[in-house]
């Protein structure tokens, strides 16, 4: 491809990433804004605990929800697991709860004064709140990420790699280790990423469990203080934070490249003898936790407060809001994400691999910085734009660019070059074998990508309460507004539709991904359609 073919698609990637960005202008502006008072507010002693307490979270719950779902997608597709199929379903479906609904149901099942208190269980406290009780929490919420995705590539991978190394003399054990585990690291380490950039920028799930960190540092000092430069400080050093999370994963990509599988087949299911029930206890608890608890005290909360329930004429309007954002938002990242991705895949460089940095850069903040952000340079550059979807969508854009991202990445590292550079050879310029092979080949990541985006979308709150039209009300908003007067009756009936429409989605995506022979139309990040 010439350079000045290349040059539309560089010009697409640089305007994706520049918008990504923008968040991060509008920190910088303020924080030069702070002169010499900049370094002062970092080197902190506050500052200092803050940053200790984010690192100290994103590193437990990266490892808590790497294990977990690992673990599970292992357990769901290479086992005899009892009931597999329907916890590879059920283990998927905690994405659709927002993590502050689940931080809710734990506070009102442990916390103090709460279901485990009234029956005598023992169980209730204060240890809800803190450390403890948002580490378990974000945990819960976060697993399906590592989990769809390594599914997905347990999937897809030939099980003849495994047999070559168990003729050779390996153990089971020993194949796993060398041969198996190599080839799933790309798509684990891809859920750890995205699990830390969502531990860093989590607002709700904090905040409820009253933890110290600097996301709500950072909301507190937007609200609390008419000086909104030390707050855009504490936001720098989020950025810090998320590029420092990126350098490691860099590195770790360095180690171990990407192997592509071979020709997919069945493969016998490991027999776990006396661990198959132990296994499947397991299983039920890790989805009795980050399911059944937040589903069953959302339907207590109906129970208990019928005559306080909203009108149900405004929470339909409420869901057709959401259904639309979510859409508009989805396409959009997918549209964002593909010049990216491209450009980092088949032309790469320090150059692209930069891009392809930036355009993570602002996921770590919290929605109502991308937010503030969005609203200065659209009051300002683009009146005409000021409170409408177009705003809101690309604050949608911004906060999720990389779940699009990474289902383009991973589905175009497992593409075989080969097949574009075929199509070339027989006549077709680069714009056609785009269209007509790239494009179609990785649509399953695409597709799942931006199923992410939806369902990421769905939940999303801080963004939406600040960007969202006059009148305009989604589900989470609807949450958000019945919480904030401990209407807790009036929040679990939108809480429950907004699960309720999202959970077709998810089961649509793990359904279709066990399907074998034709092409899979919704698969998660990282898997690959079949090849011929």
């Amino acid at each position: 491809m010439s350079a000045l073919r290349r040059a539309p698609l560089a010009a697409a990637a640089v305007a994706v990433v520049a918008l990504a960005c923008l968040p991060l202008a509008y920190l910088l502006v303020r924080a030069l804004g702070a002169g010499g008072d900049a370094w002062d507010i970092v080197l902190r002693p506050r500052t200092l605990t803050l940053v200790a307490n984010t690192l100290g979270l994103v590193a437990v719950v990266t490892g808590a929800a790497t294990v977990i779902g690992a673990g599970l997608a292992w357990l769901t597709v290479r086992t005899d697991l009892p009931g597999r199929r329907v916890f590879a379903v059920l283990a998927a479906l905690p994405l659709v709860v927002p993590s502050y609904v689940i931080a809710l149901a734990f506070i009102a099942a442990v916390g103090p004064g709460g279901a485990a208190q009234e029956l005598g269980l023992g169980l209730g406290g204060r240890w809800v709140f803190g450390f403890d009780g948002a580490a378990l929490a974000l945990s819960l919420a976060t697993y399906p990420y590592v989990y769809l995705l390594t599914s997905a590539a347990l999937r897809r991978l030939d099980p003849a790699l495994e047999e070559a190394a168990r003729s050779l003399g390996r153990s089971r054990l020993a194949a796993f280790r060398e041969v198996t585990l190599p080839v799933l690291a790309p798509s684990i380490g891809a859920g750890a990423i995205l699990v830390a950039l969502y531990t860093l920028s989590d607002f709700g799930v904090v905040s409820l469990m009253r933890f110290d960190a600097l996301t709500r540092a950072v909301y507190r000092q937007y609200q609390a203080a008419f000086d909104r430069d030390p707050a855009a400080v504490l936001g720098l050093v989020l950025v810090a934070l998320t590029v420092l999370v990126l350098l490691v994963e860099s590195r770790l990509q360095a180690r171990g490249r990407l192997r592509r599988p071979g020709g997919e087949r069945p493969v016998a299911p490991v027999a776990l003898g006396a661990w198959r029930w132990p296994a499947a206890g397991l299983a039920t608890a890790v989805v009795a936790l980050s399911l059944v608890l937040p589903v069953g005290v959302l339907v207590w909360w109906v129970q208990r407060g019928r005559s306080r329930l909203p009108a149900l004429d405004d929470v339909a309007v409420s869901a057709a809001n959401s259904l639309l954002v979510a859409a508009l938002a989805a396409t959009a990242a997918v549209l964002a994400a593909l010049p990216v991705a491209l450009l980092a895949a088949r032309r790469p460089s320090r150059w692209s691999r930069l891009l392809q940095r930036g355009a993570y850069v602002s996921n770590a903040l919290p929605g109502v910085v991308i937010a503030l952000a969005l609203v200065f340079f659209s009051s300002r550059l683009l009146t005409p734009l000021y409170q409408t979807l177009a705003v809101l969508v690309s604050a949608y854009v911004v906060r999720f660019l990389p779940q699009a991202l990474s289902g383009a990445q991973a589905a175009l590292a497992r593409l075989d070059p080969q097949l574009e550079q075929a199509s070339r050879g027989l006549g077709a310029g680069p714009w056609r074998t785009l269209a007509r092979v790239t494009v179609p080949l990785v649509a399953p990541g695409l597709l799942a990508g931006a199923t992410l985006v939806f369902l990421s979308t769905m939940k999303e709150l801080p963004a939406t309460l600040l960007l969202r039209p006059i009148g305009f009300e989604t589900l989470a908003t609807d949450v958000w507004n019945a919480t904030a007067v401990s209407s807790y009756a009036a929040a679990a009936v939108p809480a429950l539709l907004l699960i309720v429409l999202s959970a077709p989605v998810v089961w649509f995506l793990q359904v279709r991904s066990e399907v074998r022979g034709g092409p899979v139309a919704a698969q998660v990040p990282g898997e690959p359609p079949p090849v011929p």
